[in-house]
Parts: structure tokens; C-alpha cells; sequence
């Protein structure tokens, strides 16, 4: 092999050394923001998924006297009053397991398929951003859906340890459903990847808006206050416009109820509690989202930014 064959393999080495350097650092990135934003924001995602479950979304009506739903401070309340402040952060041990690698496979996985998707569209374009959102979206539900399932298990528990911890769940789950029991709700997820394909389109498209008015190789703070901002307006608007399957997704993950599908499930509770039922904890949804996905992503596009400097 002549001189000339020996540095176009290293150059062929260097460039594959630095596409996975480069991958690493998306699996890195999403990994750390997920925790850092499921950590501040536990509390909220306790009461969204209480008060979009159909048992204890009626506890907790009956209790504040509302004929269809309680609020987000009223539920908060309630929940610390009757059953301890420590209720407020039931299903963050799953939540943290789950969020760093779900987060990590997502982005990684978004940022391989714009790697794809570049070379197939034109490069940065809405479809390339929709088609990876779609792939990453997918590749993130279909392996960590068992995670979330059993973080919803124990966020439902309002008896005081009908499941004492993430293990003794797992083990009811498998021992009455075996292992189809841990995906119940993914058709739901599925259904979901149109939020996330919604949230990275506008937000990649906002961001290509910003960079023509600032630096992006030398980013300061202001740069980071505008990675927020796009996150927060692509999530509310993505929220907002595929919300309902949220509610079927936790009415599936239910235990012993009469939710058998997703479409079943939209349709019943349409028709038994009517279409606002759907949207039940939207606005603790809201609350809880617009901060974690603003403080997941500034996080994310930080320590790309960091490591990318290294």
C-alpha cells in the first residue's frame, strides 16, 4: 500500500472517529438536559398525569368541589396535605432512569437520522427535520416505553404503597401481563411522535431564523435566552395541538380500567366526560413542559456547544 492509500484510510478513520465523537455528543447532551429538566419539573408531572387519569382525576373533583376538574395549585395542595410532600416526587426514581437514556436515544438518534436525511433532502430543511424528529421519536418510544409505564404506575398510587417501589410494580406487571403489560399505552405513544416531529420542526426552523442574526460560533448568553424561547414556543404549540393522546396514554396505563385501545379510549372518554375531558391537565402540562423542554434543550445545546469547544 503506497503512501498516498495509507492517508486516505487515516483520513477515512479520522472522519469516522469524528462522526461518532460527534454522535457521542448528542447521546451526551440529551442525556444531561433530560435529568437536570425531569428533576426541577417531578412535582408538576405528578399532577398532570393525576389529573389526567380517570380515578383520580375524580378524587380529585369531588374533593375541590368542581364539577369537571381540579386545578394545578388545588391538586398540589391536596396531594402534600394527604399524603406528605414526599408524593410530590413519587415515580422519580423510574423518571430518572428512563429520562437520561430516553433522552440520550432521542437525540442521538435525531442526530444521526439529519445526518441521513441531509444526504436525501435538501440539507436542513423542514422534511429533514420532520423525518428525523419521526425516527427518533419512534426509536425512543418503542425502548424505553416499559420505563414510563411503570413511573405512571407509581405517580397513580394514591394508597400509600399499593406498590412500594419501581421493582415489586415490575414484578405485579409481568406476573398478570407478562411482558405485552409493560407496552400498554405505546399505540398512544406512537400517536405522540406528531407532538415531538411538530415541537423539532418549528424549533430547528427558529433557530435557523436566529443564527442569521447572531454569532454561532461564539455564542453568549443571549443566543442561550433564544434557544429557550424557541423551545418554549414550539413546545406549547406542539402541546396544544396533539394533547389528547397524553390522556389516552395514561387511561391505558391504568390499572383494571375499561381503556382497551386508543381510539376506544378517546371516543369513551369523549362521550362519558365529555370532549374538555381530553384535554384534562393541560395546564399543568404546560407549566411543567414549557420550563423543562426550555431548560432541556438550553441544557442540550450547552453541553454540545461545551464539548464541541473540547
Amino acid at each position: 500500500m503506497d503512501r498516498s492509500e495509507n492517508n486516505s484510510v487515516k483520513v477515512t478513520k479520522n472522519m469516522h472517529h469524528q462522526t461518532i465523537s460527534a454522535h457521542m455528543t448528542h447521546v451526551i447532551a440529551g442525556g444531561t438536559g433530560g435529568t437536570v429538566g425531569a428533576l426541577i419539573t417531578c412535582p408538576l408531572e405528578v399532577v398532570k398525569t393525576r389529573l389526567q387519569a380517570s380515578t383520580s382525576r375524580a378524587k380529585l373533583a369531588k374533593v375541590s368541589g368542581s364539577k369537571r376538574s381540579a386545578g394545578v395549585i388545588f391538586a398540589l395542595r391536596h396531594i402534600v396535605k394527604s399524603e406528605g410532600i414526599g408524593a410530590l416526587f413519587r415515580g422519580l426514581g423510574p423518571n430518572l432512569l428512563g429520562i437520561a437514556p430516553s433522552r440520550a436515544i432521542y437525540f442521538g438518534a435525531y442526530a444521526r437520522g439529519k445526518s441521513f436525511f441531509n444526504s436525501t433532502f435538501k440539507p436542513e430543511s423542514p422534511q429533514v427535520h420532520l423525518c428525523s424528529a419521526g425516527f427518533a421519536g419512534f426509536t425512543a418510544c418503542t425502548i424505553t416505553n416499559p420505563i414510563w409505564f411503570v413511573k405512571t404506575r407509581l405517580q397513580l398510587d394514591t394508597t400509600h404503597g399499593a406498590y412500594r417501589n419501581s421493582w415489586q410494580c415490575i414484578r405485579y406487571t409481568y406476573k398478570n401481563d407478562g411482558l405485552r403489560g409493560f407496552y400498554k399505552g405505546v399505540s398512544a405513544s406512537y400517536v405522540g411522535i406528531s407532538e415531538t416531529v411538530i415541537h423539532f420542526v418549528i424549533y430547528e426552523q427558529l433557530k435557523q431564523l436566529f443564527r442569521k442574526y447572531h454569532n454561532i460560533e461564539h455564542k453568549n448568553f443571549l443566543d442561550f435566552l433564544s434557544f429557550m424561547g424557541a423551545a418554549a414556543i414550539s413546545k406549547t404549540t406542539a402541546s396544544c395541538l396533539a394533547y389528547p393522546h397524553e390522556v389516552a396514554r395514561t387511561r391505558l396505563r391504568e390499572h383494571g380500567t375499561k381503556y382497551r385501545s386508543f381510539v376506544q379510549t378517546l371516543r369513551t372518554v369523549a362521550v362519558e366526560e365529555g370532549f374538555f375531558a381530553l384535554y384534562g391537565g393541560l395546564f399543568a402540562h404546560l407549566v411543567r413542559q414549557i420550563p423543562n423542554t426550555a431548560i432541556v434543550m438550553v441544557t442540550y445545546e450547552t453541553v454540545v456547544y461545551v464539548l464541541s469547544q473540547v
